[in-house]
C-alpha cells in the first residue's frame, strides 16, 4: 500500500510551515524581480509548496519501487516547478528547497512507516 494519505499531507504542510519560521522571503514579484501572471500570494516564497508536494509524490512512488509512475510524476514534479518560476511567484531556490523538502519527506514517511502496524491499519482504514 503507498501510504500517501492525511498523514504524509500533515507531514509535508507542518515540515514547510516549520521552515517558513525561520526564513522569510519575499516572493520575487513583491522584490521587483519579476512580473506576476497569476493571483497573488499571502505566504513567504521559501519553500515552494507545489514543489514540495509534487516531488515527495514522485519520491513515494520511487521508493516503492515504481518506477515508470515515479519517472512520470518526476516529469510532472519538474513541469510544476518550472511553471512556478516561470509565472513569477517563486524563484528557481524556492523550488529546489521545496524539492528537497519533499524527497525528504518522503524518505522519513518511508523509513517510519511500518505494514501491519495499529497505525496502518488505522490510516488505510480511513482511506
Amino acid at each position: 500500500m503507498l501510504l500517501w494519505g492525511r498523514g504524509s499531507r500533515f507531514f509535508l504542510g507542518w515540515l514547510n510551515q516549520l521552515v517558513l519560521l525561520f526564513i522569510h522571503r519575499v516572493r520575487p514579484y513583491d522584490g521587483g524581480v519579476t512580473n506576476l501572471m497569476i493571483a497573488r500570494s499571502s505566504d513567504f516564497s521559501f519553500p515552494s509548496d507545489h514543489a514540495t508536494a509534487a516531488f515527495a509524490i514522485a519520491a513515494a512512488f520511487l521508493l516503492h519501487g515504481m518506477r515508470r509512475r515515479g519517472l512520470g510524476f518526476l516529469i510532472a514534479a519538474l513541469l510544476v516547478t518550472f511553471s512556478r518560476v516561470h509565472v513569477g511567484t517563486h524563484y528557481a531556490s524556492d523550488v529546489l528547497g521545496g524539492a528537497l523538502t519533499g524527497i525528504v519527506a518522503a524518505v522519513v514517511v518511508r523509513s517510519v512507516y511500518q505494514k501491519g502496524t495499529r497505525a496502518d491499519r488505522f490510516v488505510t482504514g480511513i482511506l
